[in-house]
């Protein structure tokens, strides 16, 4: 993929010290504005390459990149990893997309919460589709799905939500079966899925209020006195909650697509930025209608401190893992319960699997472009002659004891 033009790196370099001197912003933050304003840069240190051919000797620097997983460029390696993983997981059955979001009066005080409100997140739609999966009147097996948490919209406004892959089937109670979903446009019934979620949530966020481990700020600010909060709390009971189960993807193949390009996004790709001009920045975007279910593309032009701060809303917590799996695709015993879902498929449906060709073929488009041969003469290879090492940021002083 060539190098986009303008890049949220270009943005946070012209914009980024001004916006710190205005904003004082947290640890993590700063963290990442860092990171992305120094990727590939002199500053992280790198290598220079030369030409093997003797009649050519073209050099060039190569810097390295900061490897956050909030960076648009250094997504690369990671989905690639990831998708090579996942390779090896797919059950020859079709998979179902479904997807959680919560209130804007829940994400409101999510914002304040996001590491508490996230892990309630996970919690509550792993619960939801354990529990209706395992209905008999629904499908009656224990199932196996990943979450994958997105905190943005196309506008880069705060809007968590999961998106959960689920194959189409599970294993029967007694473990001697794969119960596979047939004949259904959609997984499970959506409204049974949003009342449950709505519920299983609910519960979780009054437990977390009584432990004292929610924060009350700004709007939610009135939230800190138990009786509000319980009217807080009926009011969004009463509430309707969209959980949007999408047609299925079809065969393993097609959910292996959507998942390499998907998993690793951030807020916004540098290939959606169209200009920075005059201090405001314009991206594309896109509108999504349920009711004709049609994408319409528009430009936004917003100024650059209301990109970065709108940028900076999607940095996760320290150490929090927003891509988690759940029933036989848990950690703990997913070897075990994937060998078994494949012996009681075996020869069922196994041409679903995508072939070693196509996903060689993938990984290939997945992976960022490497030239190993020069990119000027086209004979030689680039080969590294000199290590540059990594800027080194003065030592803060300890403080004064005197």
């Amino acid at each position: 993929m060539p190098r986009a033009a303008l890049e949220v790196a270009d943005i946070f370099r012209q914009h980024g010290e001004a916006y710190r001197a205005e904003h004082p912003l947290p640890l993590a933050q700063m963290k990442v504005m860092r990171a992305i304003e120094t990727c590939r840069t002199a500053t992280l240190g790198g290598h220079i390459e030369q030409c093997s051919n003797s009649h050519c000797l073209f050099t060039r620097n190569a810097y390295n990149s900061c490897r956050n997983r909030h960076c648009p460029k250094c997504q690369g390696l990671a989905r690639v990893q990831w998708h090579e993983n996942r390779q090896a997981e797919l059950l020859p059955v079709e998979y179902f997309h479904v997807v959680f979001t919560l209130p804007e009066q829940v994400t409101e005080l999510a914002f304040y919460n996001q590491e508490v409100m996230y892990s309630i997140l996970f919690r509550a739609a792993s619960e939801t589709l354990l529990t209706i999966g395992a209905d008999p009147q629904h499908l009656g097996a224990h199932l196996g799905f990943f979450a994958i948490l997105h905190t943005w919209g196309q506008n880069l406004h705060f809007h968590p939500h999961l998106h959960v892959v689920v194959p189409g089937g599970g294993l029967s109670p007694d473990s001697k079966r794969f119960i596979l979903c047939r004949g259904r446009r959609f997984f499970l019934p959506v409204k049974v899925l949003s009342s449950l979620f709505r519920r299983i949530f609910l519960e979780a966020l009054e437990d977390a209020f009584y432990q004292k481990r929610l924060q009350f700020h700004g709007p939610t600010a009135h939230l800190r006195d138990a009786g509000l909060f319980h009217d807080y709390l009926y009011a969004m009971g009463n509430r309707d909650w969209v959980v949007y189960a999408k047609p299925p993807f079809g065969g393993p193949e097609h959910v292996l697509k959507y998942l390499a390009r998907y998993t690793h996004r951030v807020a916004i790709s540098n290939q959606r930025l169209l200009a920075l001009k005059d201090g405001e920045v314009s991206f594309q975007s896109k509108d999504y209608h349920e009711s004709d279910k049609q994408q319409q593309s528009k430009t936004l032009t917003i100024s650059a401190d209301e990109f970065i701060r709108r940028f900076l809303l999607h940095t996760l917590p320290r150490g929090f893992q927003r891509i988690r799996y759940f029933g036989f695709l848990a950690n703990r015993f997913r070897k075990e319960k994937l060998a078994l879902c494949r012996q009681l498929l075996r020869g069922t449906r196994s041409d679903l699997l995508p072939s070693a060709e196509a996903c060689q073929e993938l990984r290939k488009e997945l992976a960022e472009p490497f030239v190993p041969r020069c990119p000027k003469c086209g004979i030689g290879h680039m080969l590294r002659i000199l290590v540059l090492l990594a800027y080194r940021w003065p030592a803060i002083p300890p403080p004064d004891s005197s």
